[in-house]
């Protein structure tokens, strides 16, 4: 049973696992965390809004100007679709793809990780993407993907000659798998680039760590989605020696084998990841050790990355006090982490 199929035709038992993960919050060992405190009344108003914005299929189209000296200048067009947020500049040199969090969208994106109007100014097209609930993708998902892609920049007249990929935890397994694919066809897309914000990406090290949590029975909260993975992986993926196959055919990273099935055509392809390994917040708020956290995951990731595709492909990019939410909430599980200024430099650079 596929990610997607649980939650979109869930039981009633699926579906108060669906609630408890949009409305409590995190994710087991801060993980795949999306929102944070459930006391937050304003948070829960956001959560409810993004699920309703999600069942909506909507199409607009929408013109952003500055008037000077009399004259008006138009900066930037917005594409919004069911699958995606697109914006546009009026010049362009580059376009930048993000994919959200687990059950976040274009929208959520675009509110955490205020980018677009940095992007616009440096004449970057934003291709904010409504894809979500999944950490692995199936090869129709792939193929899915490429299109909507291929057809957004097409309908839309968007400059494809230097694309750059990324996602917020488990958008960021998204990304590196689609742009991996991307290349191994030889697809009409070919991003230069791909970056990674804290994400999930060894699927056999959530499972095990979500099985610690249930042992350690720190809070509801963390047990209830500890049981969704474990249940979900043991369904997908099996249990034992016998699942390892399954997990290396689908995770983008393995460290138990150092498997790196799903990254091995990203040999011309510039690879940032970014973490925030605040040792001190994830122990208090989640009693959560270094080992289990996506940042060492992400570490061992570089270190392999490093050493097949070379020192200079592959930024490991560790940062402090960065991540904030957007009402100002603290939490290293952040697209704040991310320096957008020098995000953007990195693709401008890449063109010339």
């Amino acid at each position: 049973m596929a990610v997607s199929s649980y939650f979109r035709q869930p039981s009633s038992d699926g579906c108060k696992r669906l609630l408890a993960w949009c409305l409590m919050g995190c994710v087991v060992a801060g993980r795949c965390c999306i929102f944070g405190s459930i006391e937050n009344k304003i948070r829960m108003n956001k959560i409810l809004i993004i699920l309703i914005s999600l069942t909506t299929i909507y199409s607009t189209q929408g013109i952003s100007q500055t008037k000077k000296g009399g004259a008006i200048f138009t900066e930037s067009e917005t594409i919004v679709t069911d699958s995606y947020e697109l914006v546009i500049p009026k010049k362009q040199k580059g376009l930048l793809i993000l994919f959200p969090c687990f059950p976040c969208n274009a929208e959520n994106t675009k509110t955490e990780f205020n980018i677009v109007d940095v992007a616009i100014k440096k004449n970057i097209a934003v291709l904010m993407m409504n894809f979500n609930q999944h950490l692995w993708l199936s090869e129709a998902e792939k193929k899915e993907l490429e299109n909507i892609i291929i057809q957004a920049t097409k309908v839309n007249k968007i400059n494809t000659g230097n694309i750059f990929i990324g996602g917020f935890s488990s958008g960021g397994n998204v990304s590196l798998i689609l742009t991996n694919y991307l290349k191994s066809i030889n697809s009409s897309l070919q991003p230069k680039g791909v970056f990674i914000v804290d994400s999930p990406i060894d699927l056999l090290g959530l499972y095990e760590d979500a099985k610690k949590d249930i042992k350690k029975n720190y809070s509801e909260v963390a047990v209830e989605e500890a049981l969704w993975i474990v249940n979900l992986f043991e369904s997908e993926f099996g249990t034992g020696d016998s699942s390892l196959s399954n997990y290396e055919g689908n995770s983008p990273y393995l460290s138990k084998t150092n498997s790196m099935n799903n990254l091995s055509n990203l040999n011309d392809v510039q690879i940032r990841l970014y973490t925030e390994p605040d040792l001190v917040w994830w122990k208090k708020n989640r009693q959560t050790e270094y080992e289990d956290m996506n940042a060492y995951y992400i570490e061992l990731l570089a270190k392999s990355l490093r050493n097949k595709y070379g020192e200079n492909s592959v930024r490991h990019i560790t940062t402090k006090n960065k991540g904030y939410r957007s009402n100002g909430e603290r939490h290293p599980h952040s697209w704040s982490i991310v320096d957008k200024e020098r995000l953007l430099n990195w693709i401008l650079n890449s063109n010339n």
